[in-house]
């Protein structure tokens, strides 16, 4: 073989063309320009709506069996939350049905001892519905503005209350609106009776500048637990009888003071309320109190009795 003829040129194996770094300087200007361009011009967007929709039913197709699965747990727990709701739900329909039925009895029971008694029927306060407008712009003050005023037969003093119990008390009366004094408000007060013990006591508003009320004045050795419900009496005129106002949450008795500390939570939620229903004070109801009569005679039985002066002096003959 002529020596010419053979190939001089390393074989293709120990051929190595450009270096590592300097392909690697490239891929990284080249990677750097895409993104620059792609942040300046958006140029790679159309080639990622093309990936994306190539790419969107392998992506359906690999989520089925993702989907079976979280919609088989989803059901399974729906399953055991209806059930739980449902079982919930049977209680709580047994527990109504029966405080109906002693209702329905206590009722009964109260007409036929109120003929008996020839008293006259219990008074029954008339309602009207509103709406929490705004609260007062007063930090210092819980007061809401509701819209219902003169114009809807609304007075001063009416009751305000919703589902869970008493809220509050109507303090001004405008056309149409109103504005009620809640009863953690530092000025309200509202006398209530103890269902356990039947003691009545007033709850005042403004403790610790909460959302809580605080029976006051009470000596202590007053017969108060934690847990105690409180309610209206239905004797001020105003609130009528049975009315939850809160749950006695907790006592504290100094000895160096006179008087315990009670603390009160109230039985209305009183942030986030915004339909409520507003009664009629029962003084609207009751017949109008007597005057009395304007004399200085003193009545028979206050009067006292003496001796008549005979004129005579004792021992004398």
């Amino acid at each position: 073989m002529p020596v010419g003829s053979l190939d001089r040129q390393p074989p293709r194996f120990f051929h190595q063309g450009p270096s590592a770094l300097s392909k690697l300087t490239v891929l990284a200007a080249l990677a750097l320009l895409l993104m620059v361009a792609d942040v300046r011009w958006r140029m790679v967007d159309p080639l990622r709506a093309a990936v994306a929709t190539a790419l969107y039913p392998l992506q359906r197709v690999l989520l089925v069996p993702v989907d079976m699965v979280r919609s088989a747990a989803s059901y399974v727990q729906g399953l055991h939350a209806a059930q739980q709701a449902a079982q919930a739900a049977n209680t709580r329909l047994s527990a109504l049905s029966e405080r109906a039925n002693r209702a329905e009895q206590l009722a009964i029971e109260n007409a036929r001892l109120r003929a008996l008694l020839e008293l006259g029927p219990a008074l029954q306060a008339q309602t009207l519905a509103a709406e929490v407008l705004y609260e007062a712009a007063d930090p210092y003050s819980r007061r809401v503005t509701l819209n219902r005023g003169s114009q809807h037969g609304l007075v001063a003093g009416s009751p305000v209350v919703n589902e869970a119990g008493v809220l509050g008390q109507v303090t001004r009366v405008f056309p149409l609106t109103a504005e009620a004094t809640l009863l953690v408000d530092k000025d309200a007060a509202i006398p209530v009776v103890n269902t356990r013990t039947r003691q009545r006591s007033v709850v005042y508003g403004g403790a610790d500048r909460g959302s809580r009320l605080e029976l006051r004045y009470l000596s202590v050795d007053t017969d108060v637990e934690v847990g105690d419900p409180l309610q209206t009496g239905g004797l001020d005129g105003v609130y009528p009888a049975g009315l939850a106002v809160g749950t006695v949450t907790g006592v504290i008795r100094r000895p160096e003071s006179g008087f315990a500390r009670v603390q009160v939570q109230p039985a209305a939620a009183i942030e986030g309320v915004r339909h409520v229903l507003l009664l009629a004070p029962l003084s609207d109801q009751m017949p109008a109190r007597r005057p009395e009569p304007e004399t200085d005679e003193v009545p028979a039985e206050r009067q006292l009795t003496t001796p008549k002066r005979t004129g005579k002096i004792e021992g004398a003959p």
